[in-house]
C-alpha cells in the first residue's frame, strides 16, 4: 500500500522539534514529549533509544483493556521491531493526537442539527472539532479505529527512515535492506535499530510510505489457552506491583483527604458539622468546606477518616432521590408515550399501521440504574506551584478534565499539567473526573499537594449512573411467524446529551439533568434497532427526568436494548413454538455473520434448543463492526441465580491480539453477568443503600462460570470486542431462566420483581 507524503495523518519532520498534521491543511504543533537523553523522535509516536529500546506514546487510558500492548503490537509489526525491546508512555493531552472517529460517533454532543448515529468518521469537521478541543478520549471501543492508522504510517515511516540510514552507511540500496527483529539487515550485514537512530531521525521521511501487511491474528494459530505469542505489557508490572496508579504518587509534605458528599436530591447543602470533634486526632490539619461537600486534611488518610466521623458533617437536601421518584417518572413518561407517541429515533416502513390498535404480541421491560463500580475507587493528585496546577489522575478525556480543574481554580487551561495515569477498571467511570477538581481546590486551600481517594461508599454516593428505562415494545407477525412489524417506546433519560454538557460544556450535575434529560437522545438509545430484516420499525424515545445523574457505562444503550430485543424475540418464539436458534437465523436478512455466530456457538455450546427445562438460553446482538451470539445455562437455586456456563462467539473483523480479545470479551460477559444480576443501587433519602461491592450482587471467583469462547476468521476491519459481551449477557441469562423454570424476567437486574 504506497501512501503519499500529503495524505500522512502526522508527518515525520521533527529538526524543530514540531510535528505536521495534515488535514485541509498544513498545521504544526509542538511536539508532545520530547526525546528524553539517548533517545531520538520518529514523530510523535515513536522513540528509540540508544540501546534499541522502542518507546509508543499510547494517547488512551489503561484501564485494563490492554489498549496500550495493543497500539505497541501495531508499531512492532511495522517497524519489525523485537516485542521484548517495546514499551510505552502515556502521552499527554495533544492536538496531533486527536480521536475523530469517536469526535464524529459523538457529533450529536457537539454538533447542532447533527444526523442520527454521527457523522462520517473521516468527516473533515469531526477532525477539526477534535485537534481544537484535544478530544483524545477513550470511549465505545474507538482506540484501533481512531490509532491504528497513525501508528502504522509513523512506524513505516520510522522503518524506511532506519533503513535509509543503514542504506547510506553501508553504501546500498534500501530497497536491498530488511528490517527484522530491532535490526537493519543487508546479506551478511546487520545494525541495530538503536545505533542508526539519531542520524535516521535526521533525515526526511521519503515521499511515499510503504506499509507492511496488517496484523491478523486467526482463531486457529491462536486457540484458548495457547500462549500468547505477545505477552501484556502491563502484566509483569501489575504482578510485582511497578505499574503505577494515582494512588501510588507520593510528592514531599503531601497530605491526604477524606470527602463526604451531599445525599441526591434536588437541591443540597452542607448544613453543619462539629468542628470541635477533630481535637485529638493525631495527623488531622484542617478541614475544608465546599458546597455540597465537606473534605478533611491529614498527614494519612486514616487520620482525615477519623476526622470526617467525628465532625458528622450534616446535610440539607431538598426532595431527596428515592426509587419511587425514578419509578414515577418513568411510569408517567412511558404512559404518555403510549398515549401520544414518543419522539422518533429510527423509522421505516408503516409499523404503527400494520400493528394496530391490539398488537398481537406486547410486552413491558424495566431496567433500574446501574453503577460501574471499578475496583480502584477514584483518586486523584494534585499540586500548585509556580503558578501551575499539576494533576495525577487517570481520565478516559483528560483535556475535559484539565478544563474543569482551570475553570474551578480560574485560571488558564494551559496551567494545569495533567499526568495520565492508569485506572484499575472504569467502565467508563473516568469519562469525568469531579475528584480531580476537588482535589486541586483542597491543594489551593492547604498550600500544599492534597492526595484525594473516595471511598467505596462516597464512590457509590457521587456515581454516575447507566439511566433507568421503561420501555413498552410490540410486534406482529406473518403467517410463516417472521416479524414484519416491531415498535419500541422507551421512557428513559437523554444520558448521552446529559454527559456531553457536563463533560464538554463544563455544566453542573444539576444544570445537565435540568436542560438535557429530555432532549431527544439517538446516541442513548444506541442499540435499540434489532439485527433483524423486520420490514417496518419504529424506535420511539420518551425523555424524562429522573432526578438521578445518568451517563455513559460500558455496554451503554446496546446493553440496555440487547436485553428488551432478545428477551421478546425469545417470547414470541415461544409463543409460535419455534425453536429459537433457528428463528433467529430466519429474520437475519442480509447479516451472514450474525448468522455464523448464532450457528457456531450452537456447536460450542451443545445448544439443544432450550427445551425440556434445560436452563439453555441464546441471544445475539450487534455493535458497529461486531457481533456475537452467546449461549447460558443457568438455574435458580437457593443462593438466587445460579450461572453455570456461557458459549460465546464473536466476530470482530481482523483480531490484532487474539488473547486481549478473549479477554475481553470473557470480561464483558462476566461485567453483563453484574449488570444482569446486580450492579443497581437502592436510594433513600437520597443516598444509595447498597453502594459497597458487598451489597452490589456481584459476581465472585467462586460464582463466576465456566466460560468458553471463540472468534469466527474474518478479514474484515477491526471491531472492538470489549462491550459485545456486556451486551448480550444479561438477554441470554433471561432466556435460560424462563427454559429452566418457565418464568418469564422482565426486569433488570433479574429478580429484582420479587
Amino acid at each position: 500500500m504506497e501512501l503519499t507524503r500529503r495524505r500522512l495523518l502526522v508527518g515525520a519532520a521533527l529538526g524543530a522539534g514540531l510535528v505536521v498534521a495534515w488535514s485541509l491543511r498544513e498545521r504544526h504543533y509542538p511536539l508532545p514529549l520530547q526525546p528524553g537523553p539517548g533517545e531520538a523522535a520518529f514523530d510523535a509516536w515513536i522513540r528509540v533509544a540508544r540501546d534499541g529500546a522502542i518507546t509508543v506514546s499510547v494517547p488512551q487510558l489503561e484501564m485494563g483493556q490492554g489498549v496500550a500492548t495493543l497500539m505497541a503490537r501495531i508499531v512492532a509489526a511495522e517497524m519489525g521491531a523485537d516485542w521484548n525491546r517495546m514499551g510505552v508512555v502515556f502521552a499527554p493531552v495533544s492536538e496531533t493526537y486527536a480521536n475523530a472517529p469517536l469526535a464524529a460517533h459523538w457529533a450529536e454532543l457537539w454538533l447542532p442539527m447533527a444526523p442520527d448515529g454521527g457523522i462520517a468518521p473521516e468527516s473533515w469537521l469531526a477532525r477539526r472539532w477534535a485537534e481544537r478541543e484535544r478530544f483524545n478520549a477513550t470511549a465505545d471501543g474507538f482506540s484501533i479505529t481512531a490509532y491504528e492508522a497513525p501508528l502504522r504510517h509513523a512506524a513505516a515511516a520510522a522503518r524506511m527512515l532506519l533503513t535509509q540510514a543503514a542504506a547510506v552507511r553501508w553504501g546500498a540500496e534500501p530497497a536491498q535492506c530488511q528490517a527484522v527483529n530491532n535490526t537493519i539487515r543487508h546479506g551478511a550485514q546487520s545494525i541495530g535499530f538503536g545505533e542508526l537512530a539519531a542520524e535516521a531521525a535526521a533525515m526526511r521521511a521519503p515521499e511515499a510510505l510503504t506499509l507492511r501487511p496488517p496484523i491478523a491474528e486467526t482463531p486457529q494459530n491462536h486457540p484458548a489457552g495457547s500462549t500468547p505469542p505477545y505477552s501484556r505489557l502491563d502484566g509483569p508490572a501489575k504482578v510485582d506491583g511497578g505499574w503505577n496508579f494515582a494512588g501510588d504518587i507520593r510528592l514531599p509534605d503531601m497530605l491526604f483527604a477524606a470527602i463526604r458528599h451531599a445525599p441526591l436530591g434536588e437541591s443540597a447543602h452542607l448544613a453543619g458539622h462539629d468542628a470541635a470533634a477533630t481535637h485529638g486526632i493525631d495527623g488531622f490539619v484542617r478541614l475544608v468546606e465546599g458546597p455540597d461537600w465537606l473534605a478533611a486534611l491529614a498527614t494519612n488518610s486514616w487520620a482525615a477518616e477519623r476526622a470526617l466521623a467525628a465532625v458528622a458533617p450534616r446535610f440539607s437536601v431538598h426532595r431527596p432521590l428515592s426509587v419511587e421518584r425514578i419509578e414515577g417518572a418513568l411510569d408517567s413518561g412511558l404512559k404518555a408515550a403510549l398515549r401520544d407517541g414518543g419522539k422518533p429515533i429510527h423509522r421505516s416502513g408503516d409499523a404503527v399501521g400494520l400493528l394496530g390498535a391490539k398488537p398481537p404480541f406486547s410486552q413491558r421491560y424495566d431496567i433500574a440504574p446501574a453503577m460501574a463500580a471499578p475496583l480502584e475507587t477514584a483518586t486523584a493528585v494534585a499540586r500548585l506551584r509556580d503558578g501551575l496546577c499539576e494533576i495525577w489522575v487517570a481520565s478516559q478525556m483528560p483535556e475535559s478534565t484539565r478544563r474543569a480543574v482551570a475553570i474551578a481554580l480560574d485560571m488558564p487551561v494551559a496551567s494545569v499539567v495533567l499526568y495520565p495515569m492508569a485506572a484499575g477498571g472504569s467502565f467508563d467511570a473516568r469519562l469525568e473526573c469531579p475528584h480531580a477538581v476537588e482535589a486541586a481546590i483542597l491543594a489551593r486551600a492547604a498550600g500544599k499537594p492534597v492526595m484525594l481517594t473516595y471511598t467505596r461508599w462516597q464512590e457509590g454516593v457521587s456515581a454516575i449512573h447507566r439511566p433507568p428505562v421503561a420501555a413498552q415494545v410490540e410486534a406482529r407477525v406473518d403467517d410463516g411467524g417472521a416479524l414484519v412489524a416491531w415498535r419500541l417506546r422507551a421512557a428513559m433519560p437523554s444520558a448521552a446529551r446529559e454527559f456531553g454538557a457536563r463533560a464538554l460544556n463544563g455544566a453542573s450535575r444539576k444544570q445537565a439533568m435540568a436542560q438535557h434529560q429530555t432532549h431527544r437522545d439517538p446516541l442513548a438509545m444506541a442499540g435499540f434497532v434489532p439485527p433483524y430484516a423486520i420490514p417496518a420499525l419504529s424506535i420511539e424515545q420518551a425523555p424524562v427526568a429522573v432526578g438521578l445523574p445518568t451517563g455513559r457505562l460500558r455496554g451503554n444503550g446496546h446493553g440496555l436494548a440487547a436485553f428488551i430485543t432478545e428477551c421478546f424475540i425469545d417470547e414470541i418464539a415461544n409463543a409460535l413454538h419455534r425453536e429459537p436458534l433457528s428463528y433467529r437465523m430466519a429474520m437475519l436478512g442480509d447479516d451472514p455473520r450474525l448468522g455464523a455466530c448464532l450457528q457456531q456457538v450452537s456447536a460450542l455450546a451443545g445448544w439443544n434448543g432450550g427445551h425440556d427445562d434445560s436452563g439453555q438460553g441464546i441471544a445475539c446482538h450487534r455493535i458497529g463492526g461486531g457481533c456475537i451470539a452467546a449461549v447460558v445455562s443457568a438455574r435458580r437455586s437457593d443462593q438466587g441465580v445460579i450461572v453455570d456456563r456461557i458459549a460465546a462467539v464473536a466476530d470482530i473483523g481482523r483480531i490484532l491480539h487474539m488473547d486481549i480479545a478473549r479477554q475481553q470479551i470473557e470480561g464483558g460477559l462476566i461485567y453483563g453477568m453484574a449488570l444482569a444480576l446486580g450492579s443497581a443501587p437502592v436510594w433513600q433519602g437520597g443516598l444509595p443503600q447498597s453502594a459497597r461491592l458487598a451489597g452490589l450482587n456481584l459476581p465472585l471467583l467462586a460464582s463466576c462460570p465456566q466460560i468458553d469462547v471463540d472468534f469466527m476468521a474474518s478479514d474484515m476491519a477491526p471491531a472492538d470486542p470489549g462491550e459485545l459481551g456486556v451486551a448480550v449477557a444479561a438477554p441470554a441469562i433471561a432466556n435460560a431462566l424462563f427454559s429452566a423454570t418457565g418464568l418469564r424476567m422482565r426486569r433488570l437486574p433479574l429478580g429484582s420483581e420479587e
